[in-house]
């Protein structure tokens, strides 16, 4: 066995780990020592110890502070990948002990997930209620390297591109057409018949550049000789879509079927978009596996999904009939 292999089996601890990350965090030993609690010459002995024992140098030392040299950045990468496994641990041992059922986190994709996830939890706390739940709101970008990492343990919503899964597993849950929106009170709304031309005037709301919907509705609308005005709104937000849509003359793209809210009703113009998106689903890291309450909740997950396809079958079914 090397010196290196005695090392980061043997020797290397949670501090070990702690100490990479913080400093690679502060780039600074004396911030350092201040967050940790230790006096300065504490925490470079510390370090001074780890590269020793490792055999490479982890840090330069430089006029802007301590920079990570290719072995550090390796190190501290992985630092974090066990401390997040360790954190996972013990919240799973908290919870066995206080008799609770597990903890998980969750990415949510809000402009495709607004239905499916809430319905879902409801399920899941029916069947498990001391499995508790953390959800967080943001994009493919941004969610996408928490769930490699491990800081989340499914990400549910619009399924990104298959070249872009990597090393996660995913699951299709529910196809949801893309329809254009618009308040009631909408010119189009009270026309019989609207072409793509009668789209021009208007303003937009549309999801932001980088989203995995902007760039194929984009090209939809050029096929159809529709260009986007520079009077557009981006968000991803459903809730502020609805809202604005209510007192404006703009223009919206949703996902799923958001025209019959009671509170906020919309107005779906008959206009045909071709497929511009995968379904939605639920992600998660094949490398790490599932925690029985996240297997739980993909479960709940694939059978609020099947039941809101019965239910969108059995209103189109109704709509053909009265038509």
């Amino acid at each position: 066995m090397s010196a290196l292999d005695w090392y980061l089996q043997i020797n290397l601890k949670a501090r070990h780990l702690r100490l990479l990350v913080t400093i690679d965090t502060y780039r600074n030993l004396t911030q350092v020592a201040d967050v940790t609690h230790v006096t300065v010459p504490a925490v470079s002995k510390s370090l001074a110890e780890l590269e020793r024992g490792i055999g490479l140098t982890l840090f330069s030392r430089t006029a802007q502070g301590l920079v990570p040299t290719q072995y550090g950045d390796c190190l501290i990468r992985h630092a974090r990948e066990m401390l997040t496994i360790l954190h996972q641990a013990r919240d799973e041992l908290k919870a066995l002990s206080s008799g609770t059922e597990g903890k998980i986190h969750i990415g949510m994709l809000p402009a495709s997930a607004s239905v499916l996830l809430p319905q879902a939890l409801i399920l899941l706390k029916q069947r498990s209620p001391g499995t508790n739940v953390m959800v967080t709101e943001g994009t493919t970008a941004s969610l996408l390297p928490e769930l490699w990492q491990g800081r989340l343990d499914l990400v549910v919503g619009r399924l990104p591109p298959p070249d872009t899964l990597g090393s996660f597993e995913e699951k299709e849950l529910i196809e949801e057409p893309v329809t254009l929106m618009t308040g009631r009170h909408h010119p189009l709304a009270r026309r019989k018949t609207v072409t793509w031309a009668d789209l021009r005037p208007f303003p937009w709301i549309l999801p932001p550049l980088g989203s995995i919907l902007r760039d194929p509705l984009e090209r939809a609308l050029e096929a159809h000789d529709v260009p986007l005005t520079n009077n557009y709104i981006e968000t991803l937000s459903v809730h502020v879509a609805r809202a604005h849509l209510q007192i404006s003359d703009f223009i919206a793209v949703m996902a799923g079927t958001p025209a019959g809210d009671s509170a906020q009703p919309l107005h779906t113009l008959p206009l045909s978009l071709p497929r511009l998106l995968r379904p939605a689903g639920v992600l998660w890291n094949r490398n790490r596996g599932l925690t029985p309450s996240a297997m739980l909740m993909v479960d709940c997950l694939g059978e609020v999904a099947e039941r809101l396809k019965g239910e969108g079958i059995r209103v189109l079914a109704k709509a053909h009939v009265g038509a």
